[in-house]
């Protein structure tokens, strides 16, 4: 956990701070996740949360702003597309690049920081071709803050916990997704390939 009063007066050095601990996060959470290019990450984060405060009380666009900046960085170098889910405002509809979006999936809003999010807003602001989108299934899932990510993954899903499981003062959960096992007592599993 970090030092609450660098996040609450968010200096430029706690900016740098998030922007720092979004990279570890990405490090280690694409290496666990055993992500590769071209799969799809699920982003769910609360400002409010990582700056130590109630949810949908503190929506912060430079937080917001350093932690895409942070995961985009290290996800886009690997060739993994984010998906920046919205706050309950917007139904939680997510932000993708147009590229892998569904055209009976799209939605038309733009994010701003009190209704849809900081993080989702720094998302529609930096991706190159960004869209919304009302559901998706993606391969794995970070969730910052306890944004309830989990609607949006593909089942099933498998919790795994990271070294980094804080960003700010907010929790860090994450899970990747395998294929569902069928069939039963005869049945052989092959171990899912990472």
């Amino acid at each position: 956990m970090g030092n609450l009063q660098i996040y609450n007066d968010l200096t430029e050095e706690g900016i740098r701070r998030l922007y720092e601990q979004a990279k570890a996060i990405a490090v280690e959470f694409s290496e666990k996740a055993a992500l590769k290019p071209g799969q799809l990450v699920v982003v769910g984060c609360s400002t409010s949360e990582v700056l130590g405060k109630d949810y949908g009380t503190y929506s912060h666009p430079q937080a917001g702003d350093a932690i895409w900046r942070g995961l985009a960085e290290i996800f886009y170098e690997k060739g993994i597309f984010i998906a920046a889910q919205c706050c309950e405002h917007l139904n939680r509809a997510l932000i993708v690049e147009e590229e892998i979006a569904k055209e009976d999936q799209l939605v038309s809003v733009v994010p701003q920081p009190k209704a849809g999010g900081s993080f989702a807003t720094a998302a529609w602001r930096q991706m190159r071709h960004p869209v919304a989108q009302e559901y998706i299934r993606a391969d794995a899932g970070l969730d910052i803050g306890g944004t309830m990510v989990g609607m949006h993954l593909k089942p099933v899903a498998v919790p795994f916990r990271l070294t980094q499981n804080h960003l700010g003062e907010a929790m860090v959960l994450s899970a990747y997704t395998r294929p569902k096992y069928i069939g039963g007592a005869r049945a052989v599993y092959a171990p899912p390939e990472k």
